[in-house]
């Protein structure tokens, strides 16, 4: 996939309403679905589709991010585990999830991708008050 057809870098994805913060390579938003609440999606600033196409620098600097976020949102949401994903078949461009597990977890020993669900959308108001929390508590 070309840089011109990705999702992330046309801005097609994830929704900009969605957005938490800019952060060192990477831009944090909250998941469209929240079923799993405080799933965050740390999307990289630029394209690229594979970890070896990053230097060492920017890989570390990247993982930096990601340990904020996970951090952060350990501290909002209190999980009992955090998973976090790097997939990119369904969008080949270098983003992560990171994804709160709850002590009410519906299936605690499996991936969220196998769990049986309605995604969850919250509403404008939640979802800028969600988004608010995050980025105070980043800040």
């Amino acid at each position: 996939m070309s840089q011109a057809a990705c999702a992330f870098c046309s801005g097609e994805r994830p929704a900009a309403d969605h957005r938490i913060a800019e952060l060192g390579v990477m831009t944090a938003y909250l998941h469209d679905d929240q079923f799993f609440p405080g799933w965050v999606v740390l999307v990289l600033k630029h394209h690229a589709t594979e970890l070896f196409q990053l230097d060492a620098s920017e890989r570390a600097r990247m993982l930096e991010d990601v340990n904020r976020v996970a951090a952060l949102v350990h501290d909002v949401y209190a999980p009992r585990k955090i998973n976090y994903e790097l997939l990119g078949n369904q969008v080949p461009h270098i983003h992560w999830h990171v994804i709160p597990r709850r002590h009410d977890d519906p299936a605690p020993h499996e991936t969220v991708w196998t769990v049986p669900h309605s995604p969850r959308r919250l509403d404008p108001v939640t979802l800028t008050e969600r988004i608010a929390i995050l980025r105070a508590r980043l800040a």
